[in-house]
């Protein structure tokens, strides 16, 4: 074998490697969000996203995982959907990582549209054991953190894959996005669950409805979804997510709309294409601060 073809096999060798190495194991990325709005009771304030695990294992029983979500000291655990995989669903292992979270921090559960794929009666199953563990499960639904009677508000939306399901696959064409989330986050609205006053996270699975929330006044936006465009360029960015196609807009990171801010995951697992390029999985840090 001449110099160039032993160049060109370990170049090759090293980066199956790499490859390997950056889908089995994940990043913290940390972000500080500051806001007049957030009251000094809740400075420092700590939470742990977890996104689109897909039934993900990072050491056995996600011990590895688990580990590092306790070093954190999170005040608040936040799984902004895909928990399960929809192709190979390991629900009993999704409960218990959940039982683990709940042992950890105050958890907050949004669905995804993997979960949608579930059975109905195996995901009412699985919300309900979630629920008897500890999860507060919001679905269309607003709940309130309080320190010292003082609080904010996480605002959690059902995925839009389950309007899609109970509509029907015939159905599912005609039902925009855009109506989706005006109607359930309006409903709440109206049903003066939401207080404006409050400082407000909402939780969603996917990140393509700023502007919307932007519109209704929202602090923080935690998403997921788009998997970080799967294969990253170098200066460019994620090459193809689901709903956004090619070269999407938003893949991972923080994006700002008027006040209202909106931090997109690059989640933890794979569903559809099994590996990630240059796009290591991630586990989400957002630390609030008043000012």
């Amino acid at each position: 074998m001449n110099k160039k073809k032993i160049i060109i096999f370990s170049f090759l060798v090293i980066m199956f490697f790499y490859l390997v190495w950056s889908n089995v194991t994940f990043m913290t990325t940390r972000y500080t969000i500051e806001s007049g709005k957030i009251p000094k009771e809740f400075d420092g304030f700590k939470i742990v996203q977890l996104s689109d695990l897909h039934n993900a294992n990072f050491g056995k029983d996600n011990s590895k995982l688990i580990k590092t979500i306790k070093k954190q000291k999170p005040d608040m655990i936040a799984v902004t959907g895909d928990f399960i995989d929809g192709s190979k669903p390991n629900v009993k292992a999704a409960e218990e990582m959940a039982k683990n979270l709940v042992e950890i921090a105050p958890c907050y559960y949004v669905s995804g549209n993997h979960e949608a794929s579930l059975e109905k009666s195996k995901f009412d199953e699985f919300i309900e054991v979630i629920k008897g563990y500890g999860v507060n499960v919001l679905e269309n639904d607003v709940s309130s953190i309080n320190k010292n009677e003082v609080n904010i508000q996480i605002v959690g939306l059902q995925d839009l894959s389950f309007l899609e399901r109970d509509a029907g696959a015939d159905n599912s064409e005609d039902i925009k996005l855009e109506d989706f989330v005006d109607s359930d986050y309006s409903a709440l609205e109206n049903n003066e669950k939401i207080n404006k006053d409050l400082y407000t996270i909402v939780l969603e699975h996917r990140p393509t409805f700023i502007d919307y929330f932007s519109e209704k006044d929202t602090d923080l936006v935690l998403t997921g979804h788009a998997h970080g465009g799967w294969l990253r360029i170098p200066f460019v960015g994620g090459l193809v997510a689901p709903d956004q196609g090619l070269f999407p807009k938003y893949d991972t990171g923080k994006y700002t709309k008027d006040d209202t801010v909106m931090i997109v995951s690059r989640g933890l697992g794979n569903s559809i294409i099994p590996f990630r390029v240059n796009n290591r999985p991630e586990l989400v840090v957002v630390e609030l601060k008043s000012k």
